[in-house]
């Protein structure tokens, strides 16, 4: 049983140490390939179509969206309606503080993020956006791909047509109000509790030693930049396009599908409005993109390497090493447990974690009379908390859209988010 445990645990093992190596993610995730698909005794086949099968998932999709996001943002640079929104937003909520600017980013981020229903895309779009305001009052990357991976994702809890609320209703019965006051709000606000004191802690380590480029800098300061007629009109089409296309998006449930939509129309109209070409648009978008193309490799090794771990027993091991300490211990421990099995041990996306939580628990959760109110918490917690305990997709692509290298940072703020989240899971549970 040990020796089952620790080979199943092995893959995902040496990816995170060589995470933190000067190696890289690119490394850590195809030793962590190699090591897995040995263990499930894959061969060189197998390991091929998972790739290729990675290029088509979800994952692969959300490195796509990605790289279209960093497209976008060039061409807002090139049309200067950077300079022109950096000014209004600049103004008009009078970004001159650290702190204010770490409010700024986690409520744009929530909201747009519950608009679109999708994290990768909201905060994709909104990164060419606010990176050169937070640059001017010197928040660093590190900083950044802290607050975008915290908030952001609490936009998912919050939004009434995103996949996770919809589903998490669906399972439980509850209304919209009802699931918000119970499992939603105050899950978001213990997240916007540790993100916000996390970056703080994050800027007052890295402050001086990393930082934006200097014309990223510079443009978060150009207070008194005067916008051209062609950057004036540019800006007016971004707006337009983009709230028309967001609000079509949320009225036909588009989703994370439509994120493409937006990215793409928004791109073309607001450089045709600029005065680009579309060649140009479409050369802007490929420079802008290049720079994270590292990132979009790692998320389509990054699907087969989850699933080879799965096959390799690694996430089983995880809920093995777990399930003794709360055995035995009644609606408390059951809760936990379950929770800390949907965190730990339950890969992939996270309506289907919840959606196997649920089946694998619920009739037991029954049995021992807990309400759906409690169950909600247990299914959001559960399902959600994955992406900041592993370095999974989510988090990396936070990271790239910041342009920060630290996973440490990264993961310390997620591991206190899952700390809190499941102490709050067992607060609920004790007050029954």
């Amino acid at each position: 049983m040990e020796n089952s445990i620790v080979m199943g645990l092995l893959p995902l093992v040496i990816y995170l140490i060589f995470c933190f190596t000067k190696y890289g993610q690119i490394v850590a995730v195809s030793l962590g390939i190699l090591v897995a698909s040995i263990i499930g005794g894959h061969g060189i086949m197998d390991v091929a179509m998972g790739i290729r099968n990675g290029l088509g998932s979800f994952l692969g999709y959300i490195g796509l969206i990605i790289l279209l996001g960093a497209g976008l943002g060039e061409v807002l640079k090139r049309t200067q309606v950077v300079n022109d929104l950096v000014t209004m937003v600049t103004g008009k909520l009078n970004v001159n503080s650290q702190k204010r600017a770490f409010f700024v980013v986690m409520l744009c981020s929530v909201v747009i993020v519950s608009l679109l229903g999708t994290m990768a895309g909201g905060n994709a779009i909104l990164a060419p956006v606010l990176i050169p305001i937070v640059a001017s009052v010197r928040i660093t990357p590190n900083t950044m791909g802290v607050l975008f991976h915290g908030a952001g994702a609490t936009g998912l809890f919050l939004g009434p047509f995103t996949p996770p609320v919809v589903a998490l209703m669906e399972f439980t019965g509850l209304s919209y109000p009802q699931y918000l006051l119970h499992a939603g709000v105050p899950i978001s606000v213990i997240m916007w509790i540790v993100t916000f004191i996390w970056a703080g802690f994050v800027q007052k380590k890295t402050e001086g030693k990393k930082h934006y480029s200097e014309e990223e800098v510079t443009s978060g300061k150009g207070l008194d930049w005067k916008p051209t007629p062609s950057a004036r009109r540019a800006t007016l089409t971004f707006v337009v396009v983009m709230s028309a296309l967001v609000g079509y998006g949320i009225a036909i449930g588009g989703g994370s599908t439509f994120v493409l939509a937006v990215m793409l129309g928004t791109a073309l109209l607001t450089g045709l409005a600029g005065g680009l070409n579309v060649t140009e648009i479409v050369d802007t978008i490929s420079e802008g993109s290049k720079r994270l193309i590292w990132l979009f490799f790692f998320f389509v090794l990054l699907d087969p390497f989850v699933n080879f771990m799965t096959e390799a027993g690694t996430f089983e091991a995880l809920a093995t090493l777990l399930k003794p300490y709360v055995e035995q211990g009644g609606p408390v421990a059951f809760l936990a447990f379950s929770t800390l099995v949907g965190v730990f041990g339950i890969p992939g996306a996270a309506v289907a974690q919840a959606e196997v939580i649920n089946k694998m628990f619920l009739p037991l959760a029954l049995s021992l009379n807990i309400p759906m109110t409690v169950w909600s918490i247990v299914l959001l917690v559960g399902s959600q908390m994955t992406s900041f305990a592993i370095p999974e997709g989510d988090m990396q692509g936070q990271m790239g859209l910041a342009q920060s290298d630290d996973l440490k940072a990264m993961l310390c703020n997620g591991w206190l988010i899952v700390v809190f989240t499941v102490l709050y899971v067992m607060v609920r549970a004790i007050l029954l």
